[in-house]
Formats: structure tokens, sequence, C-alpha cells
């Protein structure tokens, strides 16, 4: 588990590929100060296991399933990436519960900056964007952000110079894909509503209405 706010940015030292699978060599510090075997780190987002580390790298193994459902397989070496350790818990929640499990990636299209917040405008595919709204949670490549504006097929969201110079969004351009992960908190809802394909739990906008919700 993670809370979207990026340790430090890292960077790729070698990719050993697979039939349709790689192994990562990422280069580090922060995230490496207390790392053992076997710890989660999350690479732009996506939560992978450290499978060796030395003072200043680590490897990982990335599957196929990953690489089809984030942007990981876009990786070179030299690329440089988001690494969030897991959360302590006894640490400060400072951004929102995120799994590290991506649910897919978005385009950007379009970054503009206003006085000193930088918008960025993501368009992703509908079976993302119906979990997203606006003042809601999202997490783009492991950082944990505030939706500020929902379109058909877009979202946009505002950020601060220290978000950009911290993270790898001050080196993105309309055109790049980023990782997704929605709210989890969306998805467990309306799997309760209807937990069962084509039964229906019987909780709808009338009964919650009905009970005071």
């Amino acid at each position: 588990m993670f809370t979207g706010i990026i340790e430090e940015t890292g960077r790729i030292k070698s990719i050993a590929r697979g039939a349709n699978s790689a192994v990562l060599t990422v280069e580090a510090s922060e995230v490496l100060t207390d790392v053992h075997l076997g710890d989660s780190i999350a690479v732009n987002g996506v939560c992978l296991t450290c499978t060796s580390f030395t003072s200043n790298q680590f490897t990982a193994d990335v599957m196929h399933e990953t690489l089809n459902r984030s942007s990981l397989g876009q990786l070179r070496p030299g690329s440089v990436v988001n690494l969030e350790r897991a959360m302590r818990a006894d640490g400060r929640f400072g951004g929102h519960i995120v799994a590290g499990h991506i649910d897919g990636v978005g385009r950007i299209t379009d970054i503009r900056r206003d006085d000193n917040a930088i918008w960025y405008t993501i368009d992703t595919p509908d079976e993302i964007m119906r979990y997203i709204i606006e003042k809601g949670s999202i997490a783009i490549d492991g950082i944990s952000l505030t939706v500020a504006a929902v379109g058909n097929s877009w979202f946009k969201v505002s950020i601060i110079p220290h978000t950009a110079a911290q993270t790898t969004l001050s080196l993105r351009k309309p055109g790049d894909i980023v990782n997704l992960e929605n709210d989890l908190i969306g998805k467990y809802v309306e799997k309760l509503i209807q937990p069962y394909s084509g039964k229906s739990s019987g909780i709808t906008m009338e009964f919650l209405a009905s009970h005071g919700f």
C-alpha cells in the first residue's frame, strides 16, 4: 500500500527483456535506505517487488500482465521514474490510498501554465473515466493528485511547481502515456451494489435515498 507521495525519482539503468516479461534495474538512493528483499517499491505507480539491491540500485521483475496494463513496457535505459516505498503504519498519510495496481493508461493531450499552477489534460478510456469525479483522487504515474475538471473522455489536474520538480511530470509532454490508478473506493462501492454479474444486490440510489443516504 502506498500514499502517492513520491519520495524520489530514479533512473532506469538497464532492462532485460523476455518474451513477455522484463527485469528492471533502477538506480535510486532514498528508497534503498532501509530496503529488504521482497519489499514493495512503486515504480511510476506500479507496485514491484525488490528482488536484489545494492547501495545505489535495485532490480524488479515485471510480468506480462503488468506490461499490458501499464506504460512500463515503454521504458528505456535512462528513463526517469517516480519511486515510493510502501507506506509505514506510523507515518503521515499525505496522499490517498494507492494500491500500486494500475487500472490502465491515459495520454497527455495538453499542458498549460496558469500563473504558478500547471494544468495537465489527460484522455483515457471509458472504463477508467467512469470512476473519475471532480475533486476526487487519482494516481498518475504513482503521484496522488486531485481531479480538477472532468469531461466525457478526459480529465484535468492542476499541480504546483514543487510537484512538477519532484516528479517526472516536469519531463512530460503532450502525447506521452501515463499510468492511471483509480481511487479504490468507487470500485468497491460498485462491486458491493452489484456483487455478481447479472444479479442485483437490491441496493439502488432509490433504496439509499429512502434510508437517509
